[in-house]
């Protein structure tokens, strides 16, 4: 049935109510946005590098911020060892053991050395569960712990930057006896540091030597390659350059994955070594390809576990590796799209101070890109 005639038309009181609205409304007009090229104030700015710096403002962060001044709280996070852990902090952090034990240890203690062969399968299933049941929640408590808890703000954020760039995935059987300790003493200690020292403790954790086999990778023919151990694997070649450094487009061929995984054909984990409780990276010589190579377009010397090394020297200076991470910073702190010429002065950073992570981000966190407020709340 159709509504009377008199229903069609809104009552007195809506007819004040939408008088109401566009009185604000108008008000509000008046005034006016915001100008998009106008400069953030003084608490936005301290909001901003809260949001950007830091996992968000807790309570009084913000006011704690605006008396230091915005300048003063970049410079304190960008240098994180002069800032104090809270004593409950780490206190709740050697309360894990985990976190504690060597990758030699947590091999044996959770690895197959603790499996008994002439047990049930059940038995051996569930000594297979031991370290997804125990020590994964302690990895995942620990960087839960220190992304809320610790005054280090930016190097929680870097920490996550990282461990996502060099990802490793804990559900590999033998990663996930390491991913805590591959946080812990691969990525955390150079979060802010030097990118080829980052990407050198990277290259020798055994968490990353498992995940992309390359413990596996041995030269074509060397006296070392049979059994598991015979032939030449690309995966950590491949990904290292495609996604640690040089970046898809970065300049380099099929060619050069092949080459740089017979640069570190012999990287390889020492299980035996750890049994003996010693560390788990070795340079398998015997496996190694000492055969001559060209790697993206420089010719190596056969010098065996140093090629490896050059190789890395090679990736962490080349131009194309300022500007993938550059690029990759400047997604991650300013913008999905950043301003080109923002990605060049960062990659000139990056090269001129030879990768010098703080140099990068203080020249980012200084930039106008970076405190623009189109840039502001964006993210």
């Amino acid at each position: 049935m159709q509504a009377p005639f008199k229903q069609l038309f809104p009552s007195r009181s809506a007819w004040l109510m939408l008088a109401l609205v566009a009185c604000t409304l108008g008000q509000a007009q008046a005034a006016g946005p915001t100008s998009a090229s106008a400069p953030l104030s003084e608490q936005e700015r301290a909001l901003h590098v809260l949001n950007r710096l830091a996992y968000g403002p807790r309570p009084g962060d913000l006011e704690q911020v605006e008396r230091m001044g915005v300048k003063r709280y970049i410079d304190q996070q960008l240098h994180p060892e002069r800032i104090r852990q809270p004593d409950d902090l780490q206190a709740r952090l050697a309360a894990l053991p985990g976190l504690q034990m060597t990758p030699a240890q947590l091999f044996v203690d959770y690895g197959p050395p603790s499996f008994d062969r002439s047990a049930s399968k059940e038995e051996q299933q569930a000594a297979r569960q031991r370290a997804p049941r125990e020590l994964t929640p302690q990895f995942h408590m620990a960087r839960l712990l220190q992304a809320t808890e610790s005054p280090r703000q930016l190097e929680e954020v870097m920490t996550e930057f990282w461990a996502n760039h060099f990802n490793v995935f804990e559900g590999k059987e033998w990663v996930r006896y390491w991913v805590g300790d591959y946080e812990k003493n691969a990525i955390r200690p150079y979060a802010l540091g030097n990118f080829r020292d980052l990407l050198g403790a990277v290259a020798h954790h055994p968490a990353m030597l498992y995940y992309l086999d390359n413990w596996l990778s041995s030269g074509a023919g060397t006296p070392g390659a049979r059994g598991r151990f015979k032939g030449l694997n690309e995966n950590y070649a491949r990904e290292l350059m495609e996604l640690h450094t040089l970046g898809v487009n970065g300049g380099y061929q099929q060619a050069d994955v092949i080459t740089l995984a017979r640069i570190l054909s012999g990287w390889t984990i020492d299980v035996d070594a750890m049994k003996a409780g010693a560390s788990p990276f070795r340079f398998a010589a015997q496996r190694h390809d000492n055969g001559p190579k060209i790697f993206l377009g420089k010719p190596l010397q056969a010098s065996g576990y140093q090629e490896g090394e050059a190789a890395l020297d090679i990736l962490a200076n080349h131009p194309s590796t300022a500007r993938f991470i550059s690029t990759q910073l400047a997604e991650y702190f300013v913008a999905d799209q950043p301003d080109p010429a923002l990605v060049n002065k960062l990659s000139q950073k990056f090269l001129a101070s030879h990768g010098d992570i703080r140099a990068v981000l203080q020249t980012l966190f200084d930039s106008p890109q970076f405190w623009a407020r189109s840039n502001y709340q964006t993210q």
